[in-house]
């Protein structure tokens, strides 16, 4: 029982010392982003003397960052809801139709993920430029739904397999058809899946900056992390604006993976069971 309770406690020091690690840069993040620059260079882990929001007055104004928000927000939902649906239904396709040229494109889609973006952007930026494809959101949703398509068809693609093909035949001696069987019977199943598979895709594109940078010319269409390059390069100097500019940037996301951590801890038990 001691040597139990000991390493008990050992494990608990050591989660503390990591759990300490990853929260004190944000949390200096957080107090320096109340405090003037003066402040931020003579002392940076002092506490402010009073909370001050005129930087991220100044980050939210000069940023852009409702349009920057907006623009960040539509692409994000759009892109996780067609990956999540799109990825489902071929998985689904995949699973109850195994022929050999699906097991096949199954097979290239998997291979797909490990080229590395870096290889291919020259020639993306270069061919989809050649159309006339390049600084549209709807572009960037276009490129991150087959981007990210892969690895969703390659999670779901377990799962549909786990679903008992009787609970479909089932529905559709009901009257269902194949659409609404999917819809009512599978979908519905899939949705721990879904909702940790949604969340790591709003991780991706919310926090993305490669893919933005080289499709988003126009500042009215960027996103936030390039808003915030943008700003970095205007207030390198000025650490206060700079700080609250990060903080507003990170905070949507951390405040979406709050809420959904739930959801994330179930698809994740759910997978190691499958």
């Amino acid at each position: 029982m001691g040597s139990k309770s000991s390493f008990s406690w050992l494990k608990f020091i050591v989660l503390a010392i990591v759990l300490i690690l990853f929260i004190v840069p944000f949390v200096l993040l957080l107090i320096n982003s109340f405090k003037d620059n003066n402040a931020i260079t003579s002392n940076p882990l002092s506490l402010p003397h009073h909370f001050s929001f005129s930087n991220y007055k100044t980050a939210f104004d000069e940023m852009g960052y409702l349009s920057a928000f907006m623009n960040t927000f539509i692409i994000t939902t759009v892109s996780v809801l067609l990956i999540s649906l799109c990825a489902a239904m071929t998985a689904h396709y995949f699973v109850r139709n195994n022929t050999k040229f699906n097991q096949i494109t199954f097979l290239l889609m998997v291979a797909s993920m490990i080229i590395p973006f870096q290889a291919i952007m020259i020639p993306l930026v270069k061919i989809y430029g050649s159309l006339g494809m390049l600084d549209s959101k709807w572009s960037l949703i276009y490129m991150y739904v087959g981007f990210g398509s892969s690895l969703a068809v390659f999670i779901y693609h377990g799962f549909v397999k786990s679903i008992p093909v009787e609970l479909e035949e089932a529905a559709m001696i009901d009257g269902a058809t194949r659409t609404q069987t999917f819809f009512r019977v599978v979908f519905p199943v899939l949705m721990p899946t879904t909702a940790t598979i949604s969340i790591l895709n709003v991780l991706w594109i919310w926090n993305d900056f490669l893919l933005p940078s080289l499709i988003l010319v126009n500042p009215e269409q960027h996103t936030l992390p390039l808003s915030t390059y943008s700003f970095y390069g205007t207030y390198t100097v000025d650490y206060g604006p700079l700080m609250a500019g990060l903080v507003l940037t990170i905070l949507p996301i951390i405040i979406v993976y709050l809420f959904a951590q739930k959801y994330i801890i179930q698809g994740v038990m759910q997978g190691s069971i499958k």
